[in-house]
């Protein structure tokens, strides 16, 4: 067995053309850069890209495939030389048993069912070019479906207060939604840790997974977990989320939730803390607020415990929140120490101060270690380091 670092949930801002695919995202946000700059400055081992169900996405891919720069496992999975892409999808549920839309990935083997999927796909939906598109059709048929098709099926982000499974689209449990035996995992978010989602009973039965949900280069990996399987496919990735044979998720690593853009409840207006007890905002006198994560999830709360085989969660603040660590400096990290996942877990301290400012050298270590100082973030912005 090894472990292998993964981020689940990128997405693809542009096609290889220039056309939107994730309108939010990045342009540099092609296939071909994120598989270059996941690998090549990341670090990573398996990453999910979750809009390749856009037609034009699939050519690029067919195309990657046909010069050989990309091949296929044949336990699923795409190569690109050590590092595994596995094809997916992001949706959006709003059937008549949602209170709220609801955002899903879904992921496949292979190109030729992926490209099946999308055929589907497009008699269900509006524009089939473009990301996180609603679908017309219920929670349960969309599981039925990407099950049919051998994939995996894992509601996204689930606490955040818009476009959620427990944010927006249920009032207690997900029955309300979906078959709980289709679900494969569950992905927690930025502004929720493995302790907070635990205070919920039902959602002890499934593996926890922390990606990204990146909209650009640079957020790749801000949030990963390690899966520990024989090899970086897509049979390994189904056995690993169901803890088959040994297989597993071996730890997630995430922002802590008080950096979080949805932490903390907050005013609409204003943005400042916001009493839902209260009424109203006590600084500018508004009534409309956003419920923050923490705020949600104790009013789901039904234990106070983890599952025994419940994997770690360890608190990571990316390198794009460190205080005076530009652009430059990274790029002098990187050259002297390869990849982001060397400079956060590995390099000693000593070596990173031959290179940038002690002082940032020991805000690292500080990161890594969990000693930073935190001030919350909630209503759409990030939380900070106080140090």
């Amino acid at each position: 067995m090894k472990n292998y670092y993964s981020d689940l949930h990128i997405h693809i801002g542009r096609t290889r053309s220039g056309k939107p695919v994730k309108i939010t995202g990045a342009k540099s946000l092609t296939f071909t850069n994120i598989i270059e700059h996941a690998r090549n400055e990341k670090g990573l081992n398996i990453i999910g890209i979750i809009d390749c169900h856009s037609p034009e996405v699939i050519v690029e891919i067919a195309e990657l495939m046909e010069t050989g720069d990309v091949t296929e496992h044949p336990d699923g999975g795409l190569q690109y030389g050590d590092l595994t892409i596995i094809p997916g999808s992001e949706l959006e549920i709003y059937d008549e048993n949602c209170h709220g839309p609801i955002h899903v990935l879904a992921y496949f083997p292979t190109l030729s069912i992926m490209r099946e999927f999308s055929m589907w796909l497009s008699n269900h939906l509006k524009n089939i070019t473009l990301s996180s598109q609603r679908i017309y059709v219920s929670g349960r048929e969309l599981q039925l479906k990407v099950k049919g098709l051998g994939g995996l099926f894992i509601p996204a982000h689930v606490f955040t207060p818009f476009k959620s499974l427990f944010g927006k689209g249920v009032q207690k449990t997900l029955t309300e939604v979906f078959d709980k035996n289709l679900i494969d995992g569950i992905e927690l978010g930025l502004s929720a840790d493995t302790s907070m989602a635990d205070q919920i009973k039902e959602l002890h039965d499934y593996s926890f997974v922390t990606n990204s949900d990146a909209h650009s280069l640079k957020k790749i990996a801000r949030e990963y977990h390690v899966l520990q399987m024989e090899a970086p496919t897509f049979n390994e990735l189904e056995k690993a989320l169901h803890q088959i044979d040994g297989r597993k998720v071996q730890a997630n690593y995430g922002l802590d939730p008080l950096l979080g853009k949805y932490h903390q409840t907050v005013c609409s207006q204003c943005f400042t803390l916001f009493n839902p007890e209260k009424g109203e905002c006590s600084n500018c006198g508004s009534s409309k607020f956003i419920k923050g994560v923490a705020d949600r999830i104790s009013e789901l709360k039904t234990v106070s415990t983890s599952p025994a085989n419940r994997p770690p969660y360890i608190h990571q603040v990316p390198l794009e929140f460190i205080p005076g660590l530009g652009p430059k400096m990274l790029e002098k990290l990187l050259d002297h120490f390869g990849t982001e996942m060397a400079i956060l877990h590995e390099v000693p301290l000593e070596k990173l101060e031959e290179i940038i400012p002690a002082k940032t050298a020991v805000m690292i270590v500080k990161a890594r270690e969990g000693k930073l100082s935190l001030s919350a973030g909630g209503g759409g912005k990030y939380g900070k380091i106080a140090d």
